[in-house]
């Protein structure tokens, strides 16, 4: 059977009865915990969304404050999926004293991901239906969860081996070429350089800024990111100075990332941070070679390194020049007696060369004189033979000269043409064989008696020789 309109409700009627309903169970304050996926201010209130996840603890009865769950029992869901979800509310007249204190205690703002302990009372309205409103905000819960964060990277950071590794790094002696990562509009970074440039002692350095994100969620990517750039130019720089300073406290949070550290810590240059705060220091200022306070402080820090190795170097300069001097004045104490010395020793040494040169000069005479009478006796004898080895010598080329006589006229080609033999020539050149020829050639027959000049008419070959012999 249908209900009669009597019988129903309006939904505005029906909103009214859980208004009602609410007011009358749920009227009290409960301190509950929860994590924000989403905080917007908005005309100086603001606005959270709450989440749990299923490997959250249950806040039922395990706060201090008597906590209260805020939401209804679910059954477990699969790990890292959210088993319940609110909308929270702080009015501004709340907020303006919450947010910072809130602030002042935690270092940050209120942002997504960040657990925290609210005090809630329900509200129901008829119009925009049901939210917690906001009384009050426990930012030492907070500080806990962040400590526990903290010390759960740092742990992390230490059993992968890198918490130090930053610090096992030389810093180099010569920290001239600096890679800053900061914002380009930072009152922090112009302080850095201009402390670093105008410095006292007239040092020279080379900054070059890559530019990144110091604030916010996008800190982190951010200086990665710089990092990265950085890494591809690792022969360009000799340090790397992360700076921030003029900042809010409240916007540290992205400098307590694992990421970020295990970036830091395996980065193959010093790295050096001045994130301008005075509060517990940050996981990158832990795994960083160097930490100082400020910007500033940066600068000086690098300024005070080089005057360092200056001061050593100038103190190197002077402990070798008074060595030199000392071992100067030794060596002229050593040399005053051998100086006193040296011309008694000089008329020793001359008076035994002189001795030795006459000894040499007596046996080089001597040894003259029987190399001369020797060679003496040797020419004498080469005399008495030097006319009877003459004579046999051009008896024995006269007799070769007229076999070499005999040879010529053998060959002489006159004899060849007395015989009968002629010689035929063509342009100078002696004809040998037929096959040299063509007709029309001319051509110079030379007799024994005169010679003839002739033209080629006919050219035949042996064969053809042979072959008219045969018809004969």
């Amino acid at each position: 059977m249908m209900p009669t309109s009597r019988h129903s409700l309006t939904l505005y009627e029906l909103n009214m009865l859980v208004r009602e309903t609410l007011e009358l169970s749920l009227n009290a304050e409960y301190w509950v915990e929860a994590e924000l996926s989403e905080v917007r201010e908005s005309r100086g209130h603001c606005y959270m969304e709450l989440i749990q996840y299923d490997d959250s603890p249950s806040p039922a009865g395990s706060s201090a404050f008597g906590g209260l769950s805020l939401f209804s029992s679910a059954p477990p869901a699969t790990r890292n999926q959210p088993i319940a979800r609110a909308s929270a509310k702080c009015w501004k007249s709340v907020w303006q004293t919450a947010k910072p204190h809130f602030q002042r205690v935690t270092g940050q703002q209120l942002h997504a991901g960040m657990k925290v302990m609210l005090r809630v009372y329900a509200q129901f309205h008829e119009s925009y239906g049901f939210s917690w409103i906001v009384t009050d905000i426990n930012p030492e819960y907070t500080m806990g969860d962040m400590q526990r964060k903290r010390q759960e990277i740092i742990v992390q950071l230490k059993q992968e081996g890198v918490f130090d590794l930053q610090r096992q790094l030389a810093l180099p002696l010569f920290a001239q070429r600096i890679a800053v990562i900061s914002s380009a509009t930072a009152a922090g970074y112009g302080d850095f350089s201009r402390q670093l440039h105008d410095n006292e002692h007239g040092f020279c350095f080379h900054t070059e800024l890559f530019q990144a994100t110091m604030q916010g969620e996008q800190t982190e990517q951010s200086i990665i990111a710089a990092l990265d750039e950085i890494n591809q130019r690792l022969d360009d720089f000799d340090v790397v100075v992360i700076i921030r300073g003029g900042g809010a406290t409240a916007d540290l949070s992205g400098f307590d990332t694992l990421l970020l550290a295990e970036n830091v810590a395996n980065f193959p240059l010093p790295v050096i941070t001045g994130i301008g705060h005075d509060r517990d220091e940050s996981i990158l200022d832990m795994i960083s070679h160097t930490r100082v306070k400020t910007p500033t402080a940066a600068a000086a820090f690098l300024i005070d390194h080089l005057k360092t190795v200056a001061d050593a170097i100038d103190d190197y300069r002077q402990r070798l020049s008074r060595y030199t001097q000392q071992r100067l004045h030794t060596l002229k104490a050593q040399l005053a007696p051998i100086q006193e010395s040296l011309p008694r020793l000089f008329a020793n040494i001359r008076l035994r060369h002189e001795s030795r040169l006459d000894l040499l000069h007596a046996r080089f005479v001597h040894h003259s004189q029987l190399r001369l009478s020797a060679a003496a006796s040797s020419l004498s004898a080469l005399n008495t033979r030097l006319p009877a080895l003459t004579e046999r010598r051009l008896l024995q080329e006269h007799h070769r000269l007229e076999i070499i006589e005999a040879k010529a006229k053998s060959l002489d080609p006159a004899l060849l043409l007395r015989r009968g033999y002629s010689i035929t020539t063509k342009d100078g050149k002696i004809v040998r064989n037929a096959s040299q020829l063509k007709a029309g050639d001319i051509i110079e027959t030379q007799f024994a008696r005169g010679s003839i000049r002739s033209e080629v008419t006919e050219k035949r070959t042996k064969k053809q020789d042979n072959e008219k012999g045969n018809e004969i």
